[in-house]
């Protein structure tokens, strides 16, 4: 099997602060887009972060029952990282913070040309919030993907807002807003084909 034709894999790092089994819009938004992405022959898997004790620090293995080298095999081993989070006082949550932190290691981790082992991968985005703050989480995500060596597809994020200073969650709509959804399908699509062109001609 060539790498055109290999089968392509996605994880999505879900960076809600609710525990499972809670109900999370974070974890909603983040199963539509791997729904999305099976349209294309990506297979995925969601992991909620704040189910795993995720040490801080900017180390591989922080020690002492560190779980990120758990997470960071399955990210090593997908072609695609979703990140999803929620907004929190116009910001990504802690959660998602601390995955970028983690991620910084990265960036002395290289193969025997000198370049990045996530590089060839692809990243993508996914926000949500009842606030003001989507495109700036956007934008850090993605310039912390890019710098560890991720490569970012022609529009690459997806986000619902709800109105503001109200308490209605995505996870509460009676259905997708048609923007989001047709959004959803856009990143997915884009994902998958940036996907395959890095695996067929890698960098």
């Amino acid at each position: 099997m060539t790498d055109q034709t290999r089968p392509l894999t996605a994880l999505a790092l879900v960076c809600t602060l609710k525990p499972s089994p809670g109900e999370s819009s974070s974890q909603l938004l983040a199963r539509q887009l791997l729904d999305e992405l099976a349209t294309h022959d990506v297979t995925g898997t969601a992991v909620r972060l704040v189910d795993y004790d995720i040490k801080p620090g900017v180390e591989l293995d922080e020690g002492d029952g560190d779980q990120w080298p758990h997470i960071r095999e399955q990210i090593i081993a997908s072609d695609i990282l979703l990140i999803v989070t929620p907004t929190w006082m116009g910001h990504l949550s802690s959660v998602a913070q601390r995955a970028l932190e983690r991620l910084d290691a990265e960036l002395s981790e290289t193969d025997d040309d000198g370049r990045p082992l996530v590089e060839g991968k692809v990243g993508i985005v996914g926000v949500v919030g009842n606030e003001d703050g989507a495109h700036a989480i956007i934008a850090d995500i993605f310039q912390g993907l890019n710098d560890v060596g991720f490569s970012i597809p022609s529009q690459g994020a997806t986000y619902w807002n709800g109105e503001a200073m109200q308490t209605v969650d995505y996870k509460d709509l009676d259905e997708t807003p048609e923007s989001v959804a047709s959004t959803n399908a856009v990143v997915a699509k884009n994902a998958a084909h940036l996907a395959r062109l890095l695996a067929e001609r890698p960098y």
